[in-house]
């Protein structure tokens, strides 16, 4: 009876719930996420420095002021599950695990937000969370109101332990607690991600999550990033619509900084992200990322992209048998970043587009956004070397009429398409590019 009661109240608080209204995510959230890379490790004595306890967070809130994160964008650190006692308080409450966070989750708001960071926490729309500690299906008004208490800045809910029919009205009421705290807080729903792949409500779910998880959790291996890439790509016409400032679609976390990716696919990871307009969360040890690794996650012309104002999520335009996708995403002041990248593993191999397939047409200012480098004007189509698993990425503005006379002047002359052979200087990849 019990349980029951309780199911109808929840059902019949949503009935005056118009959608989230809170202003926040205007771009892709970024920041920092605990689980893909720490998971759920709650045995401090054998592993102190990757254990979930008030130090790791700790000292991830001073790495991204130390390392510029921060300056880049990087804004929040984020706990994800296993920060709570097995069971909750006797006042009902959630309770940090007293050992692991033993100043209390307050305390350690208080340092993080002192460092200029904000801070999100994690709960379940379920009986349990995915490690099996308390969820907060039954509490939800209490729980959003203890996480505005502690100045919580972005709350991740997951789907585990609960019924997949009642997704729709339990997301909308956790939300509408959400706005009730008066406490601005971003709303993350793993929503789709436990519904099947086809016809998922993503207009529904735009109404009222800011960002939601949508398909299987990142691993740490190119084979789990492709995946994702591809997955997406496949279901975009559903998704696209609904992707724009304050609603974006978190594909999961960015894995570089581990184990499992090559510079060349952690610059494919963080192009295809940034072109998908999504969350950039980190889930890596920010104390021992090599400086290749910070570099890639640094890069601000790419973080431009994905920071866009126009929040559009961008589309796979090309595909074929050879190994090659591209992907368009339009950008402000009628400029277009392209994604050029390949799945091939054995050999780099000249891939390419012309303006007309990506709908674009005029002349238009290329720049190279890994190489940070101009590299020419271009009216009809381009290639570049790519390498195996790897990426170039490209930002397009269209040419104004005042700098096209030396183009003209090339055609006068009948130059033949030039071929550029460029160093970047913060990279030691070389860049081959044709185009005419």
């Amino acid at each position: 009876m019990y349980v029951a009661t309780i199911i109808a109240l929840l059902l019949l608080s949503v009935w005056s719930c118009n959608g989230l209204d809170n202003g926040l995510a205007r771009t892709p959230p970024m920041g920092w996420l605990q689980w893909e890379r720490f998971r759920c490790i709650t045995d401090c004595e054998t592993y102190p420095n990757d254990c979930i306890s008030e130090k790791l967070f700790m000292r991830t809130a001073d790495r991204l002021v130390s390392d510029g994160y921060l300056k880049a964008g990087y804004r929040s650190v984020n706990i994800d599950d296993c920060w709570s006692e097995m069971e909750r308080g006797s006042d009902g409450n959630l309770v940090a695990d007293k050992k692991r966070f033993p100043n209390g989750m307050k305390a350690l708001s208080d340092y993080i937000h002192g460092k200029g960071i904000e801070m999100g926490i994690y709960t379940d729309f379920g009986t349990k969370t995915c490690g099996g500690y308390p969820g907060s299906i039954f509490h939800m008004e209490m729980d959003t109101k203890l996480f505005a208490k502690w100045d919580i800045d972005m709350i991740k809910v997951d789907g585990c332990y609960s019924c997949g029919s009642m997704y729709p009205e339990g997301y909308k009421a956790f939300g509408w607690f959400m706005n009730h705290t008066a406490r601005p807080m971003i709303y993350s729903c793993s929503w789709p991600a436990y519904l099947d792949d086809k016809n998922k409500p993503y207009k529904d779910i735009a109404d009222h999550c800011n960002i939601w998880r949508n398909w299987a959790d990142i691993g740490d291996s190119w084979d789990s990033v492709l995946s994702i890439i591809n997955y997406n790509a496949k279901y975009q016409d559903e998704i696209v619509p609904y992707v724009g400032p304050g609603n974006f679609n978190d594909i999961d976390m960015l894995i570089i900084g581990n184990f499992g990716l090559s510079k060349d696919q952690s610059k494919t990871q963080m192009a295809l992200w940034s072109i998908m307009a999504a969350p950039l969360y980190i889930s890596a040890d920010l104390d021992k990322m090599e400086d290749w690794q910070k570099e890639i996650l640094l890069n601000d012309e790419i973080i431009a992209v994905n920071q866009d104002k126009l929040g559009i999520m961008g589309k796979q335009v090309f595909k074929d048998n050879r190994g090659q996708q591209t992907w368009l995403k339009p950008i402000s002041n009628n400029c277009s970043s392209v994604a050029i990248m390949s799945t091939r593993t054995d050999i780099p191999i000249m891939m390419g587009f012309k303006l007309s397939d990506l709908k674009l047409s005029g002349q238009q200012k290329v720049r190279c956004l890994f190489a940070k480098k101009d590299i020419g004007v271009i009216s009809k189509s381009f290639k570049a070397l790519v390498n195996p698993t790897g990426v170039v990425m490209l930002k397009l503005c269209p040419v104004h009429k005042k700098h096209r006379n030396n183009k003209h002047a090339n055609k006068r002359h009948h130059v033949p398409p030039p071929v550029m052979n460029t160093t970047s200087t913060n990279t030691d990849q070389k860049y081959v590019y044709h185009w005419d």
